[in-house]
């Protein structure tokens, strides 16, 4: 499979990378400072690594792949608008270019509220969103840019993520958020879009996943 990976320098995006690879797949890395990559990409497609703020590249990034992947957000509490801003671009490079199959990394707060969740969990997911309220307001934006873009995209919407392992061992849930979400690893993250991607149940819909 041809995948191209946006933010591939993040914790999320070194995961779909690294794991991607290991399946075989060739893989093109957009990055907005290659010098943050850990190392070189073994195996990685034609184009390698190509820089986000070059339009042409990121065109030809896109052009005929399979699937696309972000894990492109903000580094801080501070969004600025990174996310919906940044995957704006995405999209316009994908509509170009006709590419269709996108997954992008959200957060379980922008996801609706299981009507059977905790009290304790219903507290805290507030309390937290209410300290993060940029951050996730400039998340609901970005899924509300997908919905009316001509992608067929997926947002996968993680709780506090873990710099835990792999294990594949994870609760998922379509068009809604795990009874109690607290944690998940984003190396399991990068597991769930890779395997997302074939699942046409999933299209333009909403993944929360969570242990």
């Amino acid at each position: 499979m041809r995948i191209t990976v946006f933010g591939a320098t993040g914790g999320v995006g070194q995961e779909i990378v690294g794991q991607a690879l290991a399946a075989g797949h060739e893989v093109t890395a957009v990055v907005r400072d290659p010098d943050r990559l850990p190392g070189p990409l073994e195996g990685a497609g034609p184009h390698g690594v190509v820089r986000l703020d070059d339009e042409a590249a990121v065109r030809a990034a896109v052009a005929g792949r399979d699937a696309v992947l972000s894990g492109l957000g903000s580094r801080g509490r501070k969004a600025n608008g990174v996310a919906e801003r940044l995957t704006r671009r995405i999209v316009s490079a994908m509509e170009a270019e006709g590419a269709r199959r996108l997954l992008v990394v959200s957060a379980v707060p922008v996801g609706p509220e299981p009507a059977d969740d905790p009290l304790v969990d219903r507290f805290m997911r507030r309390a937290i969103g209410a300290v993060l309220a940029e951050l996730y307001a400039d998340l609901a934006r970005m899924e509300a840019m997908l919905a009316d873009s001509a992608t067929d995209w997926t947002t996968v919407r993680p709780p506090r993520l873990t710099n835990g392992p792999r294990t594949g061992v994870y609760r998922k849930v379509v068009g809604g958020t795990p009874r109690g979400s607290r944690t998940v690893s984003r190396a399991d993250v990068a597991h769930a879009m890779l395997a997302l991607i074939d699942d046409p149940a999933a299209v333009k819909q909403g993944v929360g996943i969570a242990y």
